[in-house]
Formats: structure tokens, C-alpha cells, sequence
């Protein structure tokens, strides 16, 4: 028998797919050992071979493909792990990346972060001023070179940098992109002086225009890169040593996956490969469900995660704010808030606010037992009769849902004079609708009609929530996937290799009308070719199948004198004036859709900045035909129905309690009403009806809506 294994390693939970050559997948859940991630695999690997009656240590022999979502890189970033970098930049722009375009502040923070304007820092430096040296250059904008390089002057930089230890060197040099030759020399001289130090260089890894975010990104991937180098190295050691002979592939930011090695070289295309994971799992899903738009929503113990489909395809974004600092590789758009199952309740200044701060797995919310005392939206959950504690993770993690009443009681009930049982339906409340709130921003704030869209709900806590975004939205359906307790993991097993390039060769033309004849065919075409051919080589080289490749290209449109630009679709072949007609046009609807009428400005005229391709070489995966639950779920406690409190309203009522595994194809369950499965609890509202389609989702509508799936 062989298998294919997809682990993500969440905050809380460590979460992982078995899936074998017949076709059937196992789910299998672990706490995630937050003080050595690996393992939390090890165990989650341990659980299969419990689940499989095989002997200890012999799964990895069996393994032909192993896929892993990780946050080694960000956690990195967020715990300032990486290693001491310096910078070496052209004379006179040594502080781009300290003055960020006055955006730091500001960037990648929640609504609520950014509205407290005296509470706004910029991101502690990872690069530090005195760490960032000068070279005599100069290169314009056209790539003509105005001041040769000073060879001399590199050298000084080089051993300064090195006489104040840094481990690892980012090149970024102005207008380099355009004519790349003297950050070319630059490097050839590191390389001589500095052998082992880790090299970054803007022009081979981000050939884009825009000064701080090169530098940011060439920075980001230097401070990352022997961390990320050194955690992949023991990994894949570590998995041969257990005699693994399979293929390792890791989930990036951009829509796939990517060899081990090349996470070491741009340890920045991955710094959101945990939550891409659910996305592109969803993304196939949609392709079987025949749904071609999906909002889809990851709620695990840490955060609530949001990503867009269209047309069956992830939104994808060419560019990503993470920490502070905005990195110029393209990333699966996942919009992220604090709002997860350890999200903590507390009072201030006699306001409930739930999130963004955490519990996470370790101590945890209050009814895991492991010292958290404070309140967490899972506490709310057991109190409101919604989880039973005794078949939590399938009963192999029971929790304690008096030491939950007693955390809720001292910390909220009390202090806001309410029963226990409205503080924690005022937690769930809070919870839910910050989750719809964000679900709004996507939809309707993006121009989009939510009518128009399903909802995919997973994660551990996602479908105990769901029930609340179609009421609120009037999405046509909420789904919660077969595989919804481990779906960023089911992400990582069932990914394609994926490889994105992108280059600056800015155009444009002073006026609207006429542009389509200004902007010259010929030079797009050469360049959207060379960006195949580049990505084209990079999957070949990873192990892909030429007749497996598929390629994507895309135009960044914006009007002149306006900052952001849009990314928009290229048809396949080759462009001639009607086709640059055609992509005006289709820049045009993108930007209607997104601003407004009123926000257009023809007067402007139009750019394209920089083109783009993603390519994806597809991998041979066995289709899945059967999902069955693990994690040892308790089979001798009889199923029964419960009470829940639903609010002031409704109190405590009695529903329905339902054994997920037996449901099968065409089963209805009628809200108000609980669902429950080893790895995750589905909370069926008042009004709401349940459906098992033919791959074992469950289909949730609200009778208002008439809805259908």
C-alpha cells in the first residue's frame, strides 16, 4: 500500500490527511508542540499508524508523496529568529527600508489596529540602520548606467558588514531590475570575500519595480533564508533517517507547492503557506461542486481566515503585507483576524471584546485543562451546550466545562452583571459577527454580490459558527467540507507545483483613448515569453510533466499618477492592438468593480507596470472516494439529543444530536440541531436545514432564502 501524507502545522492543532492509493483518506488531529513543531508530525504520523494497525515507525516507509503547510517562516519573522543581515544599497538611499513610504505603520494591521492612529509603530527593523551600507552606482530608470560601479567602495561595504558579524547579505541596488549587471558584480564579490554568508540579491529574486518593497522583499528573504535553509535540511534529513524515500513538497504563498530547496532560496514565498492550504483544497472542491464562487473561511484555534474563488480560481495577489513589511511575491489573498476557537473574552472599560489575543493550545482556554484560567470562545462553546466536552477530538480530549463556567464567570459574567450562560452567548455573538463583518469587507466591500457566492467552512471551530454567515449575508449555501476538520492539510497532500515570475518593463500612455496603439504587442509578448520560459524550467526542474503545465499570465493595469495598480488576466496567445484593447477594457471593469465610478480617471492615461505568469505542473494524486473521521473516536457513548441555550429568546432547548458518521448521501437534518464528528462540531441554526451531498459535505441553507447548492 502506498500513501500520501498532508500535514499542517496550525497554532493550535496539527492536522493531517492520510490518503492511500484506493482513495481513502483519513483526518487525524494532534495538539500542535509549539516548543518543537516536528514533533507534533511525529505524533500526528504515530495517530495514522495507531489508525492504520501498523507497527511504530513504518509509515514513512510507505509514503510516496508528503506535503507540509508550515509557518517556520513567519513564525520566524514574528518571533525575530532570523539571522543578523545587513544591506548593501546605492549611495544615498540607505534608509528606504526604515521609512517604508510612511506605510509601515499601518501595514497588514486589523481595521480596529489601524483606527487607533497614537497606538501605531512601525515594525521593529529587521535590519537595523548602522547594518545597512552604501556603494558608489548609479543606474536610471531606463537601465543606462550614469555612475560605474566603484568596486573599491563594494569592498569596504562587504567587510564592514562582516566585521559586525552579519550572517547573511541582501543586495538591492537602485533600478537594478532595469540593468542588473552591477548588483551582479555586487554579489560575484560577496560570494568571493563571504563564501558562507547567505546571499540575497534584489534583481534574481524580485525584478519589480518599487525601491522599499525590492528592498523589503530581498531583505525579508536574506533575514528568513538560513533559518528556513537549516529547518528544511533537518527536515527532509529527518524523514529520510526514518526511511521515507518518498517526494517532500511544501506549501508556498502563491497557489502550490514547491521543493524544500527552494524554500531555502525565497524563504519569503512562503510566508502564508499554512492558511493557502484550505484555499486551494477548496478551490478543487469548488471544481467538484460545480459552485465556481466561494468564500471560504479557516477557523481554527487561532485566527479566522478568509480567502476568495472566482470562477474556480483562488484570488490571487501580487503582492503581500506581512508584519509590517510588504513583500513583492504573489500570495493566495487570505485575509486574516483574530477571531479563533482560543480567541480570549475580557472586559474593558465594561465593553466584552473578544480577540485578537489568543489562548492557542498551550495554556489554552480554560476547559483544556492546561493552566489557562481565562475565557475563550471554545469555553463559550461548552458552556452554551454546543460542544459536549466528553466527545471533544472525538472523546480523546475531554474537557472540563466547569473549569469553562468558572473562567466566564470571573472574567465576564461577573463583572458585566450577566448569568453565565448570556455571557457566553454574548462571547459566541461577538465572535460570530466580527467573522461576518470580514466576510462583508470581501464581498460586498470587493464588489461582489454575496448572493452569488457559497460559503466553505472549515477548521476545528469553523462549522460550530457557519450557521450565522447565511443569515447574515445570504450567501446561497454554507458548506462544511468532508475534510473541513483538517482541510488545510487535505490542501497540502492535494496541491499542484506551482512557480510564479514577474518583471518590470513599464509602459504606458498619457491619454486613455488611443492606448491600445501606444502600447507596443511586440514588447509584452517577449516579455510575457521569457517569464514562461523561466517558470516553465523551474517546474521541469522541480519534477514536473511537460505535458502537465499550465500557465496563467497577468498584466499589472493602473491609471497614471495613481499608486495601486490591478492585476488582470491575459488570455493565452499571442497580443496584438485588439488584444491590448481587450485587456484596457477588462483593467476598466476590474476597477469599476473595486472603486467605483467615481474613482475612474481616464484623464490619467494608463500603465502596466510589470507583467506576471504563475504555472502550475499538475501531479498524479489518487482521487479521493472516501473520507473517514480518526483520532479514536468514542463509539460507546450512546447518541442523544441535548439542550443548548440559543440566546435570551430561545433558552435552553432541546435539539437533536446527530453522529456524523452516520449520515449518508441524501441525509437532511432540520435545525435547530448539532452535528458532530470526531474533529469538529456543526451547529445546524434555527430555520436551517443540513444536507449530506455525494462526497459526504454537509450542505447548510436557510429556509428564507430558498436556496439550493
Amino acid at each position: 500500500m502506498s500513501y500520501y501524507v498532508g500535514i499542517d502545522i496550525g497554532g493550535t492543532f496539527t492536522d493531517a490527511v492520510l490518503l492511500d492509493d484506493r482513495g481513502v483518506a483519513r483526518l487525524l488531529k494532534t495538539p500542535t508542540t509549539l516548543d518543537e513543531p516536528a514533533r507534533g508530525v511525529n505524533n500526528a504520523l504515530a495517530l495514522a499508524e495507531q489508525e492504520l494497525g501498523l507497527d511504530e515507525g513504518s509509515l514513512l516507509k510507505q509514503v510516496d508523496y508528503f506535503g507540509l503547510g508550515t509557518t517556520v517562516a513567519t513564525n520566524a519573522l514574528i518571533e525575530r529568529k532570523g539571522v543578523k543581515t545587513g544591506i548593501i544599497t546605492t549611495k544615498g538611499f540607505r534608509d528606504t527600508i526604515l521609512i517604508q513610504r510612511g506605510m509601515g505603520h499601518w501595514a497588514g494591521k486589523e481595521p480596529h489596529e489601524v483606527a487607533h492612529f497614537s497606538r501605531r509603530t512601525h515594525p521593529t527593523p529587521i535590519v537595523p540602520r548602522d547594518l545597512i551600507t552604501e556603494v558608489v552606482e548609479r543606474v536610471d530608470y531606463m537601465g543606462a548606467v550614469i555612475t560605474p560601479l566603484d568596486e573599491d567602495s563594494v569592498r569596504q561595504a562587504v567587510q564592514a558588514l562582516l566585521d559586525r558579524g552579519v550572517k547573511s547579505i541582501a543586495v538591492c541596488l537602485l533600478w537594478s531590475f532595469r540593468e542588473p549587471k552591477h548588483e551582479d558584480r555586487v554579489a560575484e564579490i560577496v560570494r568571493e570575500m563571504a563564501p558562507d554568508v547567505y546571499l540575497s540579491v534584489s534583481s534574481d529574486l524580485a525584478p519589480v519595480l518599487g525601491e522599499y518593497e525590492r528592498t523589503a522583499t530581498t531583505a525579508m528573504n536574506a533575514y528568513l533564508g538560513p533559518h528556513v535553509q537549516r529547518y528544511m535540511t533537518n527536515l527532509d534529513s529527518s524523514l529520510r533517517e526514518r526511511g521515507m524515500t518518498g517526494t517532500l513538497r511544501i506549501l508556498d504563498s502563491g497557489g502550490g507547492v514547491i521543493p524544500p530547496d527552494r524554500c531555502g532560496e525565497t524563504p519569503v514565498s512562503m510566508l502564508t503557506s499554512g492558511p493557502t492550504g484550505g484555499v486551494l483544497a477548496s478551490a478543487k472542491l469548488a471544481e467538484q461542486l460545480g459552485t465556481p464562487n466561494v468564500l471560504t473561511t479557516d477557523m481554527g484555534g487561532t485566527s479566522f481566515d478568509v480567502g476568495v474563488i472566482i470562477d474556480y480560481e483562488p484570488v490571487v495577489s501580487p503582492r503581500q503585507a506581512v508584519n509590517g513589511y510588504h513583500i513583492l511575491k504573489p500570495a493566495v489573498q487570505v485575509t486574516a483576524i483574530g477571531a479563533g476557537g482560543g480567541s480570549i473574552a475580557q472586559v474593558v472599560d465594561g465593553q466584552l471584546l473578544v480577540g485578537p489575543e489568543s489562548a492557542g493550545s498551550v495554556p489554552g482556554p480554560a476547559c483544556y485543562v492546561r493552566g489557562g484560567i481565562r475565557p475563550t470562545v471554545t469555553d463559550a462553546d461548552v458552556v452554551l451546550g454546543i460542544i459536549d466536552p466528553e466527545y471533544f477530538l472525538g472523546g480523546t480530549f475531554p474537557l472540563d466545562k466547569e473549569a469553562a463556567r468558572t473562567a466566564i464567570h470571573d472574567y465576564v459574567a461577573a463583572p458585566l452583571g450577566l448569568s453565565v450562560e448570556d455571557a457566553a452567548a454574548g462571547i459566541k455573538q461577538i465572535a460570530d459577527q466580527r467573522m461576518v463583518d470580514l466576510l462583508d469587507t470581501l464581498s460586498v466591500g470587493k464588489g461582489h454580490d454575496p448572493r452569488d457566492f457559497v460559503v466553505f467552512a472549515y477548521g476545528g471551530a469553523g462549522g460550530t459558527h457557519c450557521h450565522s454567515y447565511d443569515a447574515e449575508l445570504g450567501v446561497q449555501a454554507v458548506i462544511v467540507p468532508a475534510t473541513a476538520t483538517v482541510h488545510s492539510a487535505f490542501g497540502a497532500v492535494m496541491s499542484d507545483l506551482h512557480v510564479a515570475s514577474e518583471l518590470s518593463d513599464s509602459m504606458h500612455s498619457a491619454s486613455w483613448e488611443g492606448a491600445a496603439d501606444i502600447l507596443d504587442p511586440a514588447r509584452i509578448n517577449a516579455n510575457l515569453e521569457r517569464l514562461a520560459e523561466q517558470a516553465t524550467a523551474q517546474l521541469l526542474d522541480s519534477g514536473a510533466r511537460e505535458d502537465r503545465i499550465f500557465v496563467q499570465r497577468f498584466a499589472e493595469v493602473k491609471f497614471r499618477m495613481q499608486a495601486k495598480s490591478l492585476s488582470v488576466p491575459i488570455p493565452d496567445g499571442e497580443l496584438d492592438r485588439d488584444s491590448i484593447a481587450e485587456l484596457l477594457e477588462s483593467f476598466l471593469e476590474l476597477f469599476v468593480a473595486a472603486y467605483g465610478t467615481e474613482a475612474v480617471f481616464l484623464g490619467a492615461g494608463v500603465e502596466i507596470p510589470s507583467l506576471r505568469v504563475q504555472a502550475r505542473g499538475e501531479l498524479d494524486k489518487p482521487a479521493i472516494k472516501r473520507v473517514v473521521g480518526g483520532g479514536s473516536a468514542r463509539t460507546d457513548r450512546p447518541v442523544r439529543s441535548r439542550q443548548i441555550y440559543l440566546g435570551r429568546d430561545l433558552g435552553w432547548t432541546d435539539v437533536d444530536v446527530v453522529r456524523g458518521e452516520q449520515l449518508s448521501e441524501g441525509d437532511v437534518v432540520l435545525g435547530p440541531a448539532v452535528i458532530e464528528h470526531p474533529g469538529t462540531t456543526i451547529l445546524v441554526g434555527v430555520g436551517q436545514t443540513a444536507r449530506i451531498d455525494h462526497l459526504e459535505n454537509t450542505i447548510i441553507t436557510t429556509s428564507r432564502n430558498g436556496a439550493r447548492a
